[in-house]
Order: C-alpha cells, then structure tokens, then sequence
C-alpha cells in the first residue's frame, strides 16, 4: 500500500473505546500523522492498551499518540487509576521535587500504554485563579518566573522517561476572559505587555520543548479584527517561528472548538493553519472532519506541505515504540506512586 504522507499534517480523535470496520477503512486512507485521546476512549486498562496499538498497527509511519495528563481534573487517564496533584497544589506545596516526581510519574504511565507525546505543560500564568478562561487549577505559577521553574522540572520528568511535551497555550491563555471552547476570546494586550508577559515564560520552552500548541484567541495587537492566533501567519510563522526561532513542531488546539467551528469549516480552518506556519491540524471529534482535511491537503501544493513533513518527519525519530504488551503489574505500581505523590502534596498545601 502507497503511504499517503500528505495525512501526516492531521491529528484526529476517534469516537469511542474500540474501531468500527468505517473508522478502521478511513485511518488507513487518511493515514493521520496522529491520534488524540479522551475519556471517552478510556475503559479499562488492557482495552486503553489494546486501542493504542490498533492505532499503531493502521499507521504505515510512526504515529504521534498524544492526550491531555497534566494532573488534577486535566486528567484523562484517572478513569482508570489515580488522579495526579494539579499544578496549582504542586506550586502550593512549594517542592521542586514533587514537581519533578509528577513529570517522571506522568511519561511513566503515559508510555505504558504507549503514548510518546503529552499535551502539558500548561505554560500560561495565573495570576487570578477565578478569571472563567479554561486554566482554573491548571498553572504552575502566578508569574512567568514561577512557570519556567515548576513547569521546566515537570516537563524534565516526563521526558527521562521518554515521552516529550507541549508547550501551551501560545501565544498566551493568561489574560483570557473567555473559555475558547465556547467563542472567541478577546486579549486586549499590547506587544509590549506580551513580550515582557507571556513570551517571558513560551521563551523558556523554544527549546525543551518539543512541540508547541497555539491557541484559540484574538489579540488585537496583531489583527484589528476578530481572528484567531491559531490560524495567524502573524503569530505563527511571523512571530513564533520567524522573530523567536522555534523549530518544533507547531499544532493548533482543536478546530472543532466553539472559537473557530462557529467561524470557518474544516477545510478553511485547515488552509489557513497550514498557510500560517502550522504543522497539525487537529481534529478531536468527528471523523468527517479529518477527511475533509486531508482532501483539503491532498490539494494543496508540495511546496505548501513540505515544512509540515518535515516537522513531522523531525519529531517522530524521536518517538518511543509502543510496548509488546501491557504490564498490569507496573500499572499497578505507577499508580501507587501517583497516590502517594498526591497525598504527599496535599499534605503540604
């Protein structure tokens, strides 16, 4: 069978814990560059197990298998175990090694099953934890200085393990007033406020971390008009890859959130990510959308797709091979620390 690379710029969802023969038939046309996992995929061990590998198995090239384990109720993975300290009670706690301990704990369970790429950390700043804007318990500090060091040793723990991370959401959630999974938020700040603001912290990552996740808002110091950063050659190709040099690989949020579903299709939305910069597209939902989207790049030039491949082909010799097979006894075990680890903070806040 002849690879189709131009899906490898995809990251789709699927829609439950076990394949249809459809779902099964598309993966294999599309051949998406990667998988996102949510709880709805997740009801035991060995079935979590046994769906990552069936994913491995429909992709002719090493699949990115990603989900969100950042700790506390972002945590998709506590269906099924132990829910992990949040950020907000590990910089409570105030220990570095706790910290740290986390991200071991974390790139542990997740290559487990195998997953080779975290969603986390979360790289915004909190300095109000009752703002309605998505990151309530989520940061690992109130200023960028606390972000680089907390987030930093969760970050170093995952990847000893050999599972790499992203850094999110750029160019910033901080000053976000509204949740992007519902519409489009509005940050009203200046260059000048972001660069000494947010980019203090994202600057930290250009290096460590392996990927970036741009998110879904409107700064107003790079378009007058309503338009999200996700799909911003400003921001992205611009900003983030042109003036601060990041060289990882560059995904979107998901483009079935409210933020950007209400104002552009799949096709669109897949258009304009790429033409911003962008290397994934991400799809978290519905199928449909991953194939429109691959319609969308089979379209497209070789030029216009080649910076995508290439980030693509970059990161994914760096991935770990799925185990052979599940070890319920180290689940078991991983799952012990993490309750410890809980307890141990919980103790100190």
């Amino acid at each position: 069978m002849t690879t189709n690379a131009n899906g490898q710029p995809i990251l789709m969802g699927v829609p439950g814990p076990t394949l249809t023969a459809g779902l099964r038939s598309l993966i294999r046309k599309i051949q998406p560059g990667g998988f996102i996992l949510f709880g709805r995929n997740i009801e035991s061990p060995q079935q979590l197990f046994d769906l990552v590998t069936e994913l491995y198995q429909l992709s002719d090239i090493t699949p990115i298998i990603t989900i969100d384990q950042e700790g506390g109720r972002v945590s998709r993975l506590k269906l099924i175990g132990e829910e992990p300290p949040s950020a907000l009670m590990l910089r409570q706690a105030g220990d570095i090694n706790l910290i740290r301990e986390h991200g071991t704990l974390t790139g542990k369970l997740l290559a487990q099953f195998g997953f080779n790429l975290d969603l986390a950390p979360v790289v915004d700043y909190s300095p109000d934890e009752n703002a309605d804007n998505s990151l309530r318990g989520r940061c690992y500090g109130t200023n960028p200085q606390e972000v680089i060091r907390n987030a930093s040793a969760f970050l170093d723990g995952m990847k000893s393990q050999g599972v790499l991370g992203t850094a999110k959401h750029f160019p910033g959630y901080t000053h976000c007033g509204l949740d992007p999974h519902g519409e489009l938020p509005r940050i009203d700040r200046s260059l000048e406020q972001i660069n000494a603001g947010e980019m203090s912290a994202f600057r930290h990552f250009l290096v460590s971390a392996d990927s970036f996740m741009i998110g879904h808002a409107h700064f107003p110091a790079w378009h007058a008009e309503p338009f999200p950063a996700s799909l911003s050659k400003k921001i992205v190709g611009d900003f983030l890859i042109g003036e601060l040099g990041y060289q990882g690989l560059i995904m979107t949020d998901d483009l079935e959130m409210g933020a950007i579903a209400i104002r552009y299709g799949a096709k669109k939305a897949t258009q304009l990510a790429l033409g911003a910069g962008e290397h994934m597209v991400m799809f978290c939902h519905n199928p449909a959308c991953a194939e429109i989207a691959c319609d969308t790049l089979n379209a497209m030039s070789a030029a216009e797709l080649q910076p995508a491949l290439t980030a693509l082909a970059n990161i994914k010799r760096k991935l770990v091979r799925i185990p052979e097979k599940f070890d319920g006894a180290q689940f078991k075990e991983t799952n012990a620390q993490i309750k410890s680890l809980r307890e141990r903070t919980a103790a100190l806040t």
